[in-house]
This record gives structure tokens, C-alpha cells and sequence, in this order.
């Protein structure tokens, strides 16, 4: 069993798997007469395929237990996944590169503060939501369309928090 501790979510840790959503990191201009800050342009939204478009959900998740132990990774080879909490909940994150297998070695595995959201590349593998301490809300962004976009990889880890 691949054995896990999930580190910060930063940036630049996350980068090779997609990006980090956080409005304390990005720049922003003003709108709506300047009531509102408008925080452009925070991820890039992948809809690969034939018929593809983007749907945005609402995804309620229930509470892992730790240490989280996973039997697989899944990844949407036809698109993105953004999962951005909507009331401050914190989750683990578990991904390793495209490909079409995955090296143990390659396997990363993070802790988001609760205001972070990521987004998940075409391809990037990534286990499936793990909500901590209470039930989550997710706006989540993703591919619909023709054609399958959920593959899953077996593997056996064990992810804990330092």
C-alpha cells in the first residue's frame, strides 16, 4: 500500500495537475461600478470532444475518516474537474500525472486551508472527493458530452495528515 502525507496546497506544488482556485493569490479589476472585485480567469476549463460542453453542479460529499484509504484513482480524459468549496470546508487531494498507467513514485497528495479550490486537468489522475471534518459543498465545473470521461486505476494508498 502507497503510503501518503498530505502536504499544503500550494501553487507551485500543484501546477503539474492543474490549478489552484483562490482568490488570495489572484489578481482582479474592479466591476459593477466598483462594488465588486472581479477575480478573471482562475482556471482553464477543458471541454475535449465531440458534443462537449461545460456543466457547472453542486456536489455534496460526506466527511472521510483518517487516515483516508483509497483502492483507486479515477481521471476524465475529455476534460477538467474543478471542485471550489462553497462554505470553508477543507479536502484532501490525491492526483499523480496523466498517463495510462500511474507510477507510485509520481503520486501526490495535499490538504486545502478551506478557502482553496483546484482544478483538475484532462487526464490528471485524482481520488475522489474527500471531505474533512463535516458534509461539503462543491461548485464543481466539468466536461458533459459524447464519449467516456471516467477511467479509474487501481491502487491501493493511504493518505494522513502531518
Amino acid at each position: 500500500m502507497l503510503e501518503l502525507n498530505a502536504a499544503p496546497l500550494t501553487p507551485e506544488a500543484f501546477a503539474p495537475f492543474g490549478d489552484v482556485i483562490d482568490t488570495r493569490t489572484a489578481d482582479y479589476f474592479h466591476i459593477n461600478a466598483g462594488r465588486t472585485r472581479r477575480y478573471h480567469d482562475l482556471a482553464k476549463v477543458e471541454t475535449l470532444g465531440e458534443q462537449a460542453h461545460t456543466l457547472i453542479s453542486i456536489f455534496v460529499s460526506q466527511p472521510v475518516t483518517l487516515p483516508l484509504e483509497l483502492d483507486f484513482l479515477e481521471r476524465h480524459p475529455q476534460g477538467s474537474q474543478a471542485f471550489m468549496p462553497l462554505h470553508g470546508e477543507r479536502f484532501i487531494i490525491v492526483v499523480a500525472p496523466p498517463g495510462d498507467s500511474i507510477d507510485p513514485g509520481d503520486v501526490r497528495a495535499f490538504v486545502t486551508d478551506g478557502r482553496q479550490g483546484v482544478n483538475y486537468r484532462a487526464g490528471t489522475w485524482h481520488a475522489i472527493q474527500s471531505v474533512l471534518e463535516r458534509e461539503g459543498e462543491f461548485l464543481v465545473v466539468d466536461r458533459g458530452g459524447d464519449g467516456n470521461n471516467c477511467d479509474e486505476y487501481p491502487l491501493a494508498l493511504r493518505v494522513s495528515l502531518d
